[in-house]
């Protein structure tokens, strides 16, 4: 998985500091049943916009202390990108308490990301 990450570009140095890594396996742990908010970005290595998407999602991931925040590689977790019906990405979701409270679709800034955390 690590070769993955750092094939896709993420310097290895990086990849501890990162957002947790979501699989079709942890999902439900992760996400659905922690009780927390949750953002999720559904994303690909050969995809560019999601090139653009992963240091954000990473800052954030640094950043906040009362939000989890985790991706999912979609070709290697096709499973829990259908049950959620990602059909383009990146896609970002937030769930809460295990209900998704909020869906977006493409590249979206830190600050615009930061302002809808706040208010859920």
């Amino acid at each position: 998985m690590k070769d993955r990450w750092v094939s896709a570009g993420y310097p290895e140095s990086a990849i501890n500091d990162m957002a947790l890594r979501l699989t079709d396996m942890n999902f439900d742990t992760e996400v659905i049943r922690s009780g927390q908010t949750v953002l999720v970005d559904f994303w690909a290595p050969w995809c560019g916009p999601c090139q653009m998407m992963g240091p954000i999602i990473d800052e954030l991931a640094q950043e906040l202390k009362d939000v989890k925040v985790g991706k999912l590689d979609v070709d290697e977790n096709p499973e829990t990108a259908a049950l959620y019906g990602v059909m383009s990405i990146p896609t970002l979701k937030i769930f809460k308490s295990g209900e998704i409270v909020k869906d977006m679709m493409g590249v979206q800034s830190k600050d615009n990301l930061k302002e809808i955390l706040s208010k859920i």
